[in-house]
């Protein structure tokens, strides 16, 4: 599988050695490849536990790159988190492994506090450590990446979520994300470990795990399945694209303000409804041969999920304004580009239903 750079404009700066946790899933591998396409000469460890969600094939176009070393290993593992941060003189981390999916913090809440919670403690009391042992060095920084579900729900008139709004989660997911924010926030304000936080909206792209909606129905498409919608399709979500959510973590890293935090998001509020009739349209146009044509008729509504919070929202204000940065696809482009990956990588996700 041919990767291409998410982005090919190569900044100058000192380099880094960074320290990517979770980097076999999701928005940290994309991250991963991004960071090793714009900064070859840092070092880019990998600590992955390689759960459920974790796909070592994803980094493996990066194996044989000199400055990229993968680490099977638990977050919550303090020697060997200890062990990393020295051997490897680690200055930065971005913190990424977390338990994600909703449905799966209400059946089994307690792997959400572990990982969440208790690991990102271990990563931050480890880094402070790490940190003190080098004489509180100015340019190391603890990036913490979370969500806007930390911020609860919002009506149809609500403005949206700001660094400023209350915070009021509402699953065990999302609590957990909230314990993890507060706990790299405290560790700035007590010790002056220079954290970074950020919460963003959805996130979507390649490599996305295919029980998350839109690779859920991009391939239940393929395969001829219902397309399950909770409740009336009605509830708003935000939409990012990841390659975007890289580039803003690259800024908020590059020229965030330690102790602040970053809200992200793509300017895309839209209905689940009108989102999973956008990729049925654009299935029907891209995919050959499909089992059911038009993929609208394998929609179906499904029991709503206990707390499905209505509403989420993004002001990306202030991380435009201080950093200059905004999101560069649209939610058609970004869509678009999203469903050909899938039509094309069938060798990345098709083990996946398999497992």
């Amino acid at each position: 599988m041919t990767l291409t750079p998410l982005t090919e404009q190569l900044h100058s700066r000192p380099p880094r050695r960074v320290l990517v946790t979770g980097g076999a899933g999701f928005i940290a591998a994309n991250l991963v490849h991004y960071w090793a396409a714009q900064y070859p000469g840092d070092r880019l460890v990998v600590l992955d536990a390689l759960t459920y969600a974790g796909n070592r094939s994803t980094l493996a176009p990066l194996e044989t790159h000199p400055n990229f070393r993968f680490v099977h290993g638990n977050i919550c593992d303090r020697p060997l988190v200890e062990e990393l941060l020295k051997a490897e003189a680690i200055d930065t981390i971005a913190h990424l492994a977390a338990e994600s999916h909703v449905d799966r913090s209400i059946s089994g809440p307690a792997a959400f506090v572990q990982t969440n919670m208790v690991g990102s403690f271990t990563l931050l009391d480890a880094f402070r450590q790490h940190w003190d042992a080098n004489r509180q060095p100015s340019h190391y920084r603890f990036l913490h990446v979370s969500t806007d579900e930390v911020y609860g729900s919002l009506s149809p008139t609500d403005p949206p979520f700001s660094e400023t709004t209350p915070y009021a989660p509402n699953s065990p997911y999302s609590a957990s994300k909230a314990g993890s924010d507060h706990l790299a926030r405290a560790y700035f304000h007590t010790y002056g470990l220079p954290t970074l936080i950020t919460n963003c909206s959805n996130n979507y792209g390649p490599f996305h795990f295919p029980e998350k909606l839109i690779p859920l129905v991009c391939l239940n498409i393929l395969m001829g399945k219902p397309l399950p919608i909770y409740g009336d399709g009605q509830n708003v979500r935000d939409w990012l694209y990841v390659g975007d959510h890289c580039q803003a973590l690259d800024a908020v890293v590059d020229r965030g303000t330690p102790g602040e935090t970053y809200n992200i998001g793509g300017n895309n509020e839209v209905k689940n409804i009108d989102l999973v009739h956008t990729l049925c349209d654009l299935m029907n146009e891209l995919a050959p041969n499909l089992p059911v044509r038009p993929c609208q008729e394998l929609i179906t509504y499904v029991t709503d999920r206990p707390g499905h919070d209505r509403r989420y929202a993004i002001n990306a204000t202030k991380i435009q304004t201080e950093l200059g940065w905004v999101p560069a696809e649209t939610l058609e482009t970004g869509l678009r580009q999203t469903v050909q990956w899938y039509l094309t990588y069938t060798d990345w996700w098709q083990p996946l239903l398999s497992g």
